[in-house]
């Protein structure tokens, strides 16, 4: 990897101040909602008509102004940070991607009611273009750290987990390959993390294919671990396909290893709309129960204002057990969320 060393040198980067811009950030996206500024003077406007979304209309004003908000907001944090390593503005080759705000609201019938908020975004920078990308977000804190897929997250299992389990978290990322990068990272504070991420697909038919997928991980709680992430899919039609998911995390301080498994089909109806319906396993290996948790979930996602503002509905039934000496319990899950993209 290439690196700057007279700019990183002359321009360090304090963990503690990039965090700090994070945690303002949804605050200053809400600041900037609030005004009556028109679109065209919005720095972040010219890009977003560029995209695919329909002119707004009078009562579509204060969502559109909302997403202009929030992108604009990331930017500056981008452009804040970018600043720091070097004096290329960003408007020459920066680029906001993968952006996305999301809250969710979930009840499972065993448990208590569980309200979360979830944001990431990723980051080109000119200045660190050796580094390639900045990310930041706010997630579940554990799951940073062992990057786990989206499907057996707490939020998509409909499993207890509010914001005081999450985190915000940035770093900075470079890709090594197409299939492989690193990651070096802060959490929760200054708590440290690394990452090195492989994945690699094979397309073993035209309606075939097997994805895998290695996160080797370092953490001070966690010291060394793995998540391995292995995806078959199969395309019974162009708008259906079956899903097989498995996935293990291990650690070196921990004997024990958690894994979750999922089979599922999935149905596309066109405009993104799509119906799901999975079963879902989980347990830890070396416990005395085997599967300490097994369901049932729907899952109906589709947009709900132009095409960024996607809201789902989520529902389950579950049989969880924790000892081998009692019966497996029975409990219904419900949850709705929505995820504004930009």
């Amino acid at each position: 990897m290439n690196t700057r060393p007279a700019t990183l040198l002359n321009r360090p980067a304090p963990p503690a101040r990039l965090l700090l811009l994070c945690a303002c950030l949804p605050w200053v996206a809400y600041a900037q909602t609030t005004e009556a500024t028109p679109a065209g003077s919005n720095p972040a406007s010219a890009q977003m008509a560029a995209e695919p979304a329909s002119a707004p209309t009078p009562n579509e004003s204060f969502m559109s102004r909302t997403r202009s908000g929030v992108r604009s907001s990331v930017e500056w944090l981008a452009s804040g940070v970018d600043g720091w390593f070097g004096d290329i503005p960003f408007s020459e080759d920066g680029k906001v991607t993968n952006g996305e705000l999301g809250l969710t609201l979930y009840k499972r019938e065993d448990d208590s009611a569980s309200l979360g908020l979830r944001f990431k975004a990723r980051f080109r920078l000119p200045n660190l273009e050796s580094y390639q990308y900045l990310f930041v977000g706010n997630d579940d804190r554990r799951e940073i750290v062992t990057d786990q897929p989206d499907t057996f997250t707490r939020q998509q299992q409909l499993l207890r987990g509010d914001n005081r389990d999450n985190a915000f978290f940035a770093g900075i990322g470079a890709t090594l390959r197409d299939n492989l990068d690193v990651r070096l990272g802060f959490r929760g504070g200054l708590k440290p993390y690394g990452q090195v991420r492989y994945r690699h697909i094979w397309e073993m038919s035209p309606k075939d294919r097997v994805e895998f997928r290695e996160t080797l991980f370092y953490s001070v709680a966690d010291q060394l671990g793995s998540t391995t992430a292995l995806t078959y899919e199969h395309f019974l039609t162009p708008s259906l396909t079956a899903r097989w998911l498995s996935a293990i995390t291990a650690t070196a301080k921990s004997k024990d290893a958690g894994w979750s498994s999922s089979a599922g089909v999935f149905k596309a109806f066109g405009g993104q709309r799509q119906l799901s319906l999975e079963a879902l396993l989980n347990g830890v290996i070396g416990q005395p129960v085997g599967v300490q948790d097994y369901g049932l979930q729907m899952k109906w996602s589709q947009p709900i204002h132009q095409d960024f503002v996607i809201g789902e509905v989520i529902v389950g039934h579950f049989w969880p057990r924790s000892d081998p000496a009692l019966p497996r319990d029975r409990a219904w899950a419900i949850g709705t969320g929505v995820k504004l993209k930009f």
